[in-house]
Parts: structure tokens; sequence; C-alpha cells
């Protein structure tokens, strides 16, 4: 029943994708169980032969714990997989769901404008899961502590045995109370793609000393917040016990606690390694599909799969994959086929996503000029410039899904000065689209990193060496390293740098395979004709591109 409704309120996409991600999660479920009875036969041998002496045997007592311990893990992972996503969800704070709380109750409702805005209702579905979850590693924590210690005939010996249950599910509330929040602000939450896609088990394989050294942290952070509570509980609560039975008891604590949370580490790589392998969107070679049109299943899957889903990424992994790599050739030969409809098509889904991050870079820089930047110290921050910096966070989040879209466009452009027979990415204008959204990308960066990104004028010295030294006005250059510096300060600068690296990797791949064309049409002037197009770019001008084409062209752009 519980798988039931997860697959009715989470795979939600067409008949393709909810079988790649149903599949996934199954499977997640069969080796997760199957992991966790190995643990939990091997803890409770330990914790018997070491206490009791007695080897373990099956019972209907330790049958019904073997349930429950299953049962707690089942609504554990359920919960980590509702709430795991490719990229960072914003959450509401407590403030504005009090406000759409009262929004609700006291707004009468109206057909022709919504209470709600649906950025709000994301950040609160969001805010809600979190909590959620929070409370669901509580009770799954209270559950699995209670099954693998309560059988222990150690507890027999404590001449309060009705504070037993209490004693063990209060422990367990705390360990999941404090995995549950470490988990959720630590965003661990995030699907991490690998940078080099290995087979499932020897991934699994090299995180395993990783998930031991979590959990042996976080079971000893569990114990020192339990004894400082220890404190605090009523002193009906902690009963009195000898010295021996006390040590017993906290020994036994610490154990149990250890093996839930490796469990759950367990399960967090394990979510992590499933769910992050590489999907191939294509028929098999050889079948019909295959000869006919192998591309349209992953053009489906990236068209119209939800928006920022876990399956819309994953095609584009796929896709990154096909067309760097060339293990299916095939494939990508696929793309250049005569109509041209296919690479246009493939050329576009790639592009809109870069397109989409360089106009809100544009928004946040023209809210936030670079004139004004020194007006206004790290502690002192206004409303407009608050909100500009959000806006920065929120572009960022997508930060894989526009690493491999400039690195699909780069490659496939790449690829087409050999593999495109008929001509079709320059005839479709597709390699000056590419190239100016690049370019236009990588500037609205630089400038966002406070990098100076005008034009070379009259107004330029001229040293020995034959460099130029183009000279500003020293407010600019004053206002220009101000904004350099609160810039690299903001949590977002690794990333922009990072997508900066990304962006001109892409540019000189594409400068290396057609230098010799972009020579010929630089000599003829042509450069700017050719391979920047026509309208107005996203960012700067048709002017600036082709001067900052003509830098990469020299490989002196830096």
């Amino acid at each position: 029943m519980l798988i039931s409704i997860v697959e009715r309120s989470l795979f939600r996409d067409k008949d393709g994708g909810t079988k790649v991600v149903k599949h996934r999660f199954l499977g997640f479920l069969i080796w997760l169980a199957l992991q966790s009875t190995a643990v939990f036969f091997l803890s409770k041998t330990l914790l018997l032969s070491l206490f009791t002496r007695n080897p373990f045997k099956p019972s209907f007592l330790s049958i019904f714990a073997f349930i429950v311990f299953h049962f707690s893990l089942l609504i554990f992972s359920t919960s980590l997989f509702i709430i795991s996503s490719p990229r960072p969800q914003r959450a509401a704070s407590p403030f504005e769901l009090l406000l759409g709380t009262a929004r609700l109750i006291l707004v009468p409702i109206s057909n022709s404008q919504p209470l709600l805005s649906p950025g709000f209702r994301l950040r609160a579905r969001a805010s809600i899961s979190f909590v959620l979850f929070v409370a669901v590693s509580a009770v799954s924590a209270s559950l699995s502590v209670i099954t693998l210690c309560l059988s222990c005939n150690a507890f027999d010996q404590l001449k309060q045995r009705r504070l037993v249950f209490g004693k063990l599910g209060f422990w367990g509330l705390q360990i999941g109370l404090l995995y549950g929040v470490h988990y959720v602000y630590n965003k661990r939450w995030v699907l991490q793609f690998p940078i080099i896609q290995r087979p499932p088990f020897f991934s699994f394989k090299m995180g395993l000393p990783l998930a031991v050294g979590k959990a042996l942290k976080l079971s000893a952070a569990g114990y020192v917040l339990s004894a400082i509570l220890a404190f605090v509980l009523p002193y009906e609560f902690k009963g009195q016990l000898p010295v021996g039975n006390f040590i017993t008891e906290q020994i036994l604590f610490y154990i149990g606690s250890f093996v839930v949370i490796l469990c759950w580490e367990l399960c967090h790589h394990l979510h992590q390694v499933l769910h992050t392998k590489r999907s191939v969107f294509a028929p098999p070679k050889g079948s019909a599909a295959a000869e006919t049109n192998p591309s349209e299943p992953l053009l489906a899957a990236l068209e119209e799969s939800t928006p920022k889903s876990l399956l819309q990424y994953l095609a584009y992994l796929d896709l990154c994959m096909v067309c760097e790599g060339n293990v299916d050739p095939w494939r990508r030969a696929a793309f250049f086929e005569e109509s041209g409809e296919t690479y246009k098509r493939v050329i576009s889904v790639c592009l809109t996503p870069v397109e989409q991050f360089t106009r809100n870079v544009c928004e946040v820089l023209e809210s936030s000029p670079v004139d004004n930047s020194l007006q206004l110290s790290h502690q002192l921050r206004s409303p407009n410039e608050q909100l500009a910096d959000s806006k920065v966070y929120e572009s960022f989040d997508d930060f894989q899904l526009l690493a491999w879209c400039a690195r699909i466009v780069a490659s496939l452009t790449v690829h087409s000065h050999k593999e495109d027979r008929f001509g079709v990415a320059q005839l479709s204008g597709s390699n000056a689209a590419v190239i100016s959204t690049l370019l236009s990308s990588l500037l609205a960066v630089e400038t966002l990193m406070g990098k100076k990104t005008n034009l070379q004028s009259s107004n330029t010295l001229m040293d020995p060496a034959g460099i130029k030294w183009a000279t500003l006005n020293p407010g600019r250059r004053d206002s220009a390293a101000g904004m350099a510096g609160r810039r690299k300060g903001a949590p977002f600068y690794a990333k922009a740098y990072s997508m900066a690296d990304i962006l001109k990797t892409s540019i000189y791949g594409i400068i290396s395979a057609f230098y010799d064309e972009m020579s010929h049409s630089a000599k003829a002037g042509l450069l700017e004709k050719d391979w920047i197009i026509s309208s107005k770019p996203l960012y700067g001008t048709r002017e600036l591109l082709s001067q900052k084409l003509r830098l990469f062209l020299d490989f002196q752009a830096s």
C-alpha cells in the first residue's frame, strides 16, 4: 500500500519516465532490504554474544522485531526518496508559512488570481517535506533502537523494567531528530552526480568506509546529546541502576544507535548510487526503432518530462555521455540526419537552460549596478541587493544541468566538423547560436564576478612589449574592485568560477576544431558575420562578443 501511494504521488511523468524512476525506486528498496537484513542479523548476533552469550535463535519476538525493523527502514527510505532532488530547493520560513496560512483563511477565494504564488507553494511544500522527514526519522529511529536492544536479556536485570520501552524510545527519538536535522541542514538530500560513471557495485563499495566513519561520528554526537539531556529528565524516568547495569545500558545504546545510523548511511549511499546512475534513453541497437528514429525516446524525455525533475536530469546525463564519448557513436550520428530537425531540437533543448541562466544573471546585474557597489558595506545590505543575491543563488541551483548543457552543445559542434555530412549545423545557424550563447553567458558570469568586460577603445596605453592597457577613470576602477571583493566573498562565487571555467573550456574546444575556418573568416573580416548571431545577444553587444571571440581565437582569453 505504501509503495502504491508513492507511485501515485511521485511518478507523474510520461510512461517511459514513469518506468525509469519507478524501477529505480523498487530496485533501491530491494537492495536496501538485503543489506539491512545482513546488518540486522550481524548486530543481533553481536549483541547477544556480548551480553547474554547465547546464540541468536528464531522466535516469535525476534521475527516481530525483524519485521518492525524493516518497516522502520521502509518509512525512512520512502521519506528520503520523497525529499531527494537533483537540485537544491528553497524552503519557506516559518513566518512565510504563517502568512500563507492566514491568507488562505482570511482572504476570499478568487477565480481570477490565485491566493498563493507558485513559488511560495513550492517553498511551502519543501518546508513541509523537510519537517515530515525529520519526524519520520525520529519515529524510525525509536522503532529501530527498540527492536535491536530490547530482546537482549541484559535488560531483564533492570529493577524498573517498565522504563525500558521509554528509555529506548527516547534514545531513538534523540538520534532520529539529530540525524534528520543534520541531513536536511547539510542538504544531503541533493543528488550528487559522479564525474565518472562506474558500475553500481564499485560505486557502492567505494562509499562504505565513508558511511562507517559518518555513522561513528553521528552516533558519538547522539550519545553526547543523550548524556546532556539526561540531566534535564525527571528523576522518576532516570531510574536507579547499579553501576554495572548502567554501563551495560550505555554500551547497548551506543551500539544500537551506531547500527541504526549505519543502516541509514548505507541507505543514503545506495540511494545516491542507484538514482545517479546513467539511464540509456534509446531503443535496442538493431531494432526497428533504432533504424528509423533512435533519438525520439531521448528527446521525449528532455522535452516532455517535468522541468528540473530527476528524469530530465537523467536524460541530460545520457545526452552528455553520448555527445562526449564514443560508446554509442550510432546515436550521435542520428542527430545529424538529413532534415536537420533532430539536431535543431537537441541544440534548442540544451541552449534554453543556458539562455535562461544568462537572463537571470543579467537581471541581477541590472538591479545592482557596478557604480553603486561601494555605497553599501558587507554588514548593511539593502533589500534590493539581498533580493538580487537570492536570485543569483537560485540561478546557480541548476549548476549541474548548466554544465551538461554547455558541454553538450560544445561537443556536438565539435563533432559536426567531421560527422555532419549534410552540413545541418552550419546551414541551420546552430553554430553561431552556440558560440553567441556561450560567449554571452561567459561575459555575464565574469561581470558578476567583478571582471571588466569593456570594449577596447582608443583610450588605451601601449607598453614597449606591445601589450595594450585600457585606462579607466578612478571611480569605475574602484567600483569594479569593490564589486569583485563583494562577490568573491559570496557563497555562489565558487560556482560562478566553475561555471566560467566550463564555458571557457567549451568555447576553446569549438575554437580548436574550427580554428582554420575561423582564422580565414577573421582575415576576411567575416568572423562576426559567420559566428555571431545577427540579433541582439543576451548580454553585451555583437562587437563585444566579436572581440571576445578574437581573444579566444588568439588563445588569450583568461
